[in-house]
């Protein structure tokens, strides 16, 4: 494995690599992905390998230009050619009916297959470099922390990948939000880094996915995910102080306010006291929270004590992977 910096060289490089059969972690605007040419089973099988991830998850495809959609997808709906207009490239997933020459490996046997066009331009570089689509999911061991830089790629997956792609930082933090266009009215099923009043200026209504649901039909949908090896306890705003830590124990905040408020209320009951962002920015917190849960999993904190944000925009996004992050 090298990391490389992400200059034209290196990009093509990579994408010989993956041309190839190989495995490479690139950056996009949300999260690092783990890439393989979408059209290979068996690199597509050394991504569930490197990740150790369940074969019934299924892993998101990556084009570089709209007109490489007609390549993976069978049909595209009139709402879907909407939201690739105004939303495309950009953090946002569309769940639509699968050309049958895409592996069922990617789409774990389910009739469709979730696609995005990344904001990001060395991955929309890596992809043309690798001349195919790319199948890539975050460039994490399965359920663990999602990496937000090259690093993060480094520690957790090292000699298992070819190359690792360092574009720096990835500025959203939090994977692009899931919306399944396959049934009549827009179905969200993982909120993520495109907020859901955006997609509904778009298209109108808008749904939100039911965790009741037994069998996952996008990524990020079980209800264990994207956790840290330390245990992480979820509660309401405002609840970190009814909270009964054990000694040794962090919590996260929101905000600043929720900090002071915390220590001022609760004084000694945490270990540390730590914020997503100090000035109550969702976009912030989204982008911080991997980066923090790595540090603090990283440090030796006994529990980490989080509370939930506001239920709006990329808050949404933030609970979501609290949740599947936290003990249940």
């Amino acid at each position: 494995m090298r990391i490389l910096e992400a200059t034209r060289e290196n990009i093509a490089l990579a994408g010989r690599a993956l041309a190839a059969g190989g495995l490479v972690a690139m950056p996009t605007e949300t999260v690092y992905g783990l890439a393989a040419n979408a059209f290979d089973e068996v690199a597509v099988a050394r991504v569930f390998e490197a990740k150790q991830r369940p074969s019934f998850d299924p892993l998101i495809v990556h084009i570089a230009e709209l007109g490489e959609a007609e390549r993976v997808v069978a049909h595209i709906p009139p709402a879907a050619r909407d939201l690739m207009a105004a939303l495309w490239p950009g953090p946002l997933t569309l769940i639509l009916p699968k050309r049958e020459e895409v592996p069922e490996l990617v789409t774990s046997g389910l009739p469709s297959v979730a696609l995005r066009l990344p904001a990001s331009e060395v991955a929309r570089a890596l992809i043309q470099a690798a001349g195919t689509p790319l199948a890539a999911p975050s460039a994490n061991p399965f359920g663990y922390l999602s990496p937000t830089t090259a690093q993060h790629v480094a520690a957790m997956l090292g000699e298992r990948l070819d190359y690792i792609l360092d574009g720096g930082p990835c500025p959203i933090g939090v994977e692009s939000t899931v919306v399944d266009l396959t049934g009549e009215i827009p179905l969200v099923l993982r909120p993520g880094g495109m907020a859901m009043e955006t997609i509904a200026a778009v298209v109108g209504r808008v749904e939100l996915f039911d965790r009741s649901v037994a069998q996952p039909t996008s990524p990020g949908q079980l209800a264990s995910h994207y956790a840290p090896h330390t245990a992480l306890h979820l509660v309401e705003a405002g609840g970190l102080g009814r909270a009964r830590p054990r000694e040794g124990a962090v919590a996260l905040c929101f905000d600043a306010s929720s900090r002071r408020a915390l220590a001022e209320g609760s004084p000694g009951l945490y270990a540390q006291l730590v914020c997503l962002s100090e000035s109550a920015s969702l976009l912030e917190a989204a982008a911080r929270l991997f980066s923090l849960l790595h540090d603090l999993d990283r440090d030796g904190w006994s529990e980490i004590w989080a509370e939930r944000l506001p239920e709006e925009g990329l808050g949404r996004a933030v609970n979501d992977r609290l949740w599947k992050a936290s003990e249940k």
